[in-house]
């Protein structure tokens, strides 16, 4: 990771942003200079989250569809604008991990309301926004985050690695609409993380064997930078 990127400037919107890889994104990015509004269910969470960072921290569920507009209007108003957002946060279903034929309809459901309605809803609301940033040549990008058991069949995985399935093939298809109004859309997979949600699925996985968060949100803002159409000037003499 180019370690003297100088992010000034760039306003990220983050859900999911108080533990895990929204965290690291969020204190990664607020370390560059970027200006971050972050989303979490927990107020106390949120609030020290936000005094650590400084970064704008607003609470609410991104799976309650009464909670979207005013998180996009609160990240457009705190921030001037979006010209990058993150849509991180995630469920995992049926917890502990079920069969699909054990897991209720109703722990799907749960599933795709966070992991593709609400990243859905979310973007629609701030789609003006992004397409704005993208007429000023600032930004215009939504990253999605993914995961493998998007694309392989983990048995017990059915809510999660369906509801992820969904979220990247939307991704592809609104990357291949939204050309003419400048935003792109990517899905970025950031691998087995040692995060809470992974230990809520496998509790006695080992620990030493998975990624650190910190390493996959400096991947993930690597790969930012390239989609990016300010790459270069955010890059410019960065080289450490």
């Amino acid at each position: 990771m180019q370690a003297n990127i100088d992010l000034q400037g760039l306003r990220v919107g983050i859900t999911g942003g108080t533990s895990g890889l929204g965290l690291a994104l969020v204190r990664q990015l607020a370390e560059k200079g970027a200006s971050i509004a972050f989303v979490a269910r927990t107020a106390a969470n949120v609030e020290r989250v936000g005094a650590e960072t400084g970064a704008q921290g607003i609470v609410a569920d991104i799976g309650k569809k009464d909670d979207i507009y005013p998180i996009a209007m609160q990240i457009s108003a705190n921030l001037g604008g979006v010209d990058v957002l993150i849509n991180n946060a995630s469920s995992l279903g049926p917890v502990p991990l079920a069969l699909l034929a054990d897991t209720e309809c109703e722990e799907l459901e749960a599933a795709l309301v966070v992991n593709v309605l609400g990243a859905f809803r979310l973007t629609k609301a701030l789609f003006g926004a992004l397409a704005a940033s993208a007429r000023e040549g600032r930004g215009g990008l939504v990253i999605n985050i993914s995961s493998d058991a998007a694309v392989n069949a983990y048995p017990g995985w059915g809510a999660y690695g369906a509801s992820k399935a969904a979220l990247a093939h939307l991704t592809a298809i609104w990357d291949a609409e939204s050309k003419g109004d400048g935003i792109r859309f990517v899905a970025l997979d950031p691998g087995d993380m040692d995060t809470p949600l992974h230990a809520l699925a496998l509790p006695d996985a080992d620990r030493s064997t998975l990624k650190d968060p910190e390493l996959a949100a400096a991947e993930i803002i690597e790969k930012m930078l390239d989609a990016l159409p300010s790459h270069d000037a955010l890059t410019a003499g960065a080289h450490a």
